[in-house]
């Protein structure tokens, strides 16, 4: 059997005719010869009445605070709903479908309530059930523990469902579908121009989605590169082709060469942070001093990001939900820090910079003749940030769209 992981977003199942074109896709896929496993979302979006966020709502009213463990039995209940509506759905039109749970489709995960992580996949069942003709159907966001607890996967939880059966059966691709016609090079809520991608490399696609972008999950495309198995981004309605994801080296080999069309990939951003500058330049051991400092943040939970550590000062940033928090640990270490909030992190993203004199340069540039001012700034082999103030992101961006897709 040639398998192949269509994953549908909650948007795609919210009403019968958008939910019988998402079976239009898994029909098409069985009738090119594949036997295609279907993941899917719980139905809809906050304020929907089987939307996770509705059911959490429900539950918590009146000031109830669920524990971890039945948190995570009333979250899977939303993606429980989808799929057998979905299974009912595509038997409507002739061929046999099963459902199955996370624990039935045989993921298993840590104990980890509310942010579990997957150790393995067992989809003996699932093969089962494809083998004798079914098209299987399987909640996404959702899974077991080795004692049989149920447990949840976290933010784009079904994203990793699919990853993880598309690893499992060795599928020859995943396909994510959603209501957007794959990766844009920046939100076209803010971009108007924005284009979609028709290529990205996992590595570009991981950390577009590690700095703001909501398409898919990162920890999906760490998983599907493992085995290096192509990942589709594809809107349902449409009917495009998407974006594909693989790897340099596979585009590299193939009809398109990524690399010479374009420095620059994607722009994309982090909102509602706040930046944190300790002075440190009449601190005489410097190095208990930067030690002293992030051991207490972590000690207190408080994850950091957009790290600079100079000599003599220090500067990172925070969510603004918990900078009060973070000024609090700081202030018991006897350290007064400055604080300014109400910033946001512009990620340009592109596999191809690295090594390519300029692109820096392009960006002071460009924030420059839009008079923004770089609070902050970093680089990897495959991004470049900066730091600016939130009332400033939308023009930066569009500044920084505007520069590299000229």
């Amino acid at each position: 059997m040639r398998f192949i992981v269509q994953k549908f977003g909650g948007t795609s199942l919210v009403s019968q005719d958008k939910r019988d074109i998402a079976v239009s896709r898994v029909i098409q896929a069985k009738q090119e010869g594949y036997a295609p496993v279907v993941v899917v979302s719980a139905i809809g979006r906050a304020g929907d009445p089987y939307a996770t966020d509705t059911l959490l709502s429900f539950a918590c009213s009146g000031n109830t605070e669920l524990a971890p463990r039945e948190s995570d039995l009333l979250m899977s209940c939303g993606e429980i709903i989808s799929g057998v509506i979905m299974a009912a759905t595509i038997q409507k039109t002739g061929c046999p479908a099963v459902f199955l749970t996370g624990s039935q489709a045989g993921i298993i995960t840590d104990s980890e309530y509310n942010e579990a992580r997957i150790l393995r996949v067992e989809p003996e069942y699932i093969m089962k059930h494809a083998s004798a003709g079914k098209i299987v159907v399987v909640a996404g966001f959702q899974g077991v523990t080795q004692q049989g607890e149920i447990t949840t996967l976290g933010r784009g939880g079904s994203d990793t469902t699919a990853a993880a059966l598309g690893v499992a059966l060795d599928a020859a691709w995943v396909d994510i579908y959603t209501d957007v016609d794959g990766i844009m090079t920046a939100d076209p809520r803010i971009v108007e121009d924005a284009l979609p991608l028709e290529n990205v490399t996992y590595n570009e696609i991981c950390q577009l989605a590690h700095e703001g972008a909501k398409v898919i999950h990162p920890r999906a495309v760490e998983i599907v590169m493992q085995k290096g198995i192509p990942l589709r981004i594809k809107s349902t309605f449409s009917g495009g082709p998407g974006t594909l994801v693989t790897s340099q080296g596979e585009m590299q080999n193939g009809s398109i060469d990524i690399t010479r069309d374009r420095t620059v990939t994607g722009i994309t951003y982090i909102s509602d942070i706040t930046q944190i500058k300790i002075i440190a330049d009449s601190i005489t051991d410097k190095i208990d001093f930067q030690r002293k400092i992030f051991k207490s943040l972590a000690l207190a939970g408080i994850s950091v990001d957009f790290i600079n550590v100079h000599p003599d000062v220090i500067l990172f940033t925070v969510k603004n939900t918990t900078a009060s928090k973070a000024v609090q640990v700081l202030d018991n270490i006897g350290i007064s820090p400055q604080v300014l909030p109400d910033c946001a992190k512009i990620a340009t993203v592109g596999a191809a910079m690295t090594g390519v004199p300029g692109v820096m340069a392009k960006i002071v540039e460009a924030l420059a003749r839009e008079q923004i001012k770089i609070l902050q700034s970093a680089d990897s082999y495959t991004t470049i940030w900066v730091l600016v103030k939130k009332e400033d992101m939308e023009k930066g961006i569009r500044a920084l769209h505007r520069e590299f897709r000229q």
